[in-house]
C-alpha cells in the first residue's frame, strides 16, 4: 500500500520535479526510467460516496449537523433532521416549513 502510494507521488511530482523524481523513482527500485511508467488511472468505486453530512439550520442560524445516506428520501432527511439533539432545542413547535438543498443543507422555518 505504501509502495504504491509512493509511486503514484512520484509519478504525479515528475512534471513538476523531473530530475529528484527520477532519482527517487530509480533509488526505490520502482524502474529504470519514471518517464516510461504510466499516468495513474483513478479508480471511480473510490470516488463513490454512502453518506453525506448535511447542515441544519432553524431559521437560518446553523443548529447542527446530520448525516444520512446520499439516495435517502425526502422524509428520512426530515425525521432526522428532527431527531438531531442540537436542533431539536430550538424546534419547540411544528416546523412552518422544513427546505431541503439535496447533498447540501436542510433549513427548518419555526
Amino acid at each position: 500500500m505504501r509502495r504504491e502510494g509512493l509511486s503514484i507521488l512520484f509519478r504525479l511530482l515528475g512534471p513538476i520535479t523531473p530530475h529528484v523524481a527520477h532519482s527517487l523513482w530509480v533509488e526505490l527500485g520502482f524502474g529504470t526510467d519514471i518517464l516510461q511508467s504510466s499516468w495513474p488511472k483513478a479508480n471511480p468505486e473510490a470516488l463513490q460516496k454512502a453518506a453525506v453530512t448535511l447542515a441544519v439550520q432553524v431559521n437560518g442560524k446553523l443548529r447542527g449537523t446530520v448525516e444520512v445516506a446520499v439516495d435517502a428520501p425526502r422524509e428520512r432527511i426530515e425525521e432526522a433532521a428532527l431527531a438531531n439533539a442540537d436542533v431539536a432545542k430550538f424546534v419547540t413547535a411544528t416546523p412552518k416549513k422544513i427546505i431541503i438543498v439535496p447533498g447540501k443543507i436542510v433549513n427548518i422555518v419555526v
